[in-house]
């Protein structure tokens, strides 16, 4: 078992401490951000000592490496992306603080996601569609190493699945701008230019997005431990636990309890670093 902690300028000392508590063979650096404790047994005084140093960490097998992982499953609101979409399209509408305190709320597992993604979609009705397009010209950003992630990805020949309960007017120009192999999403109805407030179909939940990624990787071939999960609200919590590693990204406490890794301080590029 190997520990790696990912940030910049770690200091030694910490470095010798983690060393000392965990019972590290070795230290090797991966890169300027990342460094690897070797032969390490895992300790919770490696949490505290990270927490304190605002390092993030991750024990990881002696032979899971990126290329030895078949599938990459992604959440999009707050994970892939930094906003909530739901929230900027409502603030179109002059509904931003009541949108977003109900997706707040769902996020933190408070109410549930069909429900609250249901309400806040009524809140939207009469909206011209064109605010999707403005949301997504002037206020979605990617967030930070998302594209880096996406290439090494690539190279290392894992298939990438975008899933989320947010709409697929993002997810399929996602999907199309960095080369996701799957992308799903909740259809929005549109009638005569205008947003009727109603959704088309089922509503793809938390429990639909851990299907997709049982049966994607079931088509592929693939063990649970070649997947990788990730994501940051309470919706996420039956993907993480269907993959074989789950990362929660930057994420509420409800998630936390369901991840095997968590990224609190890096970016996406933390991914790659995990498994280098």
């Amino acid at each position: 078992m190997n520990l790696i902690v990912i940030g910049n300028d770690i200091p030694a000392a910490i470095l010798d401490e983690l060393a000392l508590v965990s019972g590290a063979g070795a230290i090797e650096r991966i890169d300027d951000g990342a460094v690897r404790l070797r032969s390490v047994t895992p300790s919770d005084r490696v949490a505290e000592i990270c927490a304190g140093a605002r390092l993030d960490f991750g024990f990881v097998p002696e032979d899971r490496r990126l290329r030895s992982m078949g599938l990459f499953c992604t959440d999009m609101d707050s994970t892939l992306i930094t906003i909530e979409c739901i929230d900027e399209i409502a603030d179109l509408a002059g509904r931003k603080s009541e949108v977003a305190a109900i997706t707040e709320a769902s996020m933190q597992g408070r109410i549930d996601f069909t429900e609250s993604l249901r309400r806040r979609v009524a809140a939207l009705a009469g909206l011209d569609a064109a605010a999707l397009q403005q949301v997504y010209d002037d206020r979605l950003r990617l967030s930070g190493g998302a594209e880096d992630l996406m290439h090494a990805l690539r190279q290392a020949g894992v298939r990438t699945m975008l899933v989320s309960g947010g709409f697929t007017f993002f997810t399929d120009r996602l999907e199309a701008r960095l080369g996701f192999d799957y992308a799903f999403g909740n259809e929005l109805q549109i009638a005569d230019g205008r947003l009727t407030g109603r959704l088309v179909g089922d509503v793809l939940d938390a429990n639909a997005k851990a299907a997709l990624l049982t049966r994607t990787r079931d088509e592929l071939g693939l063990r649970a431990d070649q997947t990788i999960a990730i994501g940051d609200g309470a919706n996420d919590r039956a993907m993480l636990a269907a993959a074989g590693v789950g990362i929660a990204y930057r994420a509420k406490p409800i998630l936390r309890q369901a991840a095997t890794h968590v990224i609190d301080h890096a970016d996406l590029g933390a991914v790659v670093r995990f498994f280098s």
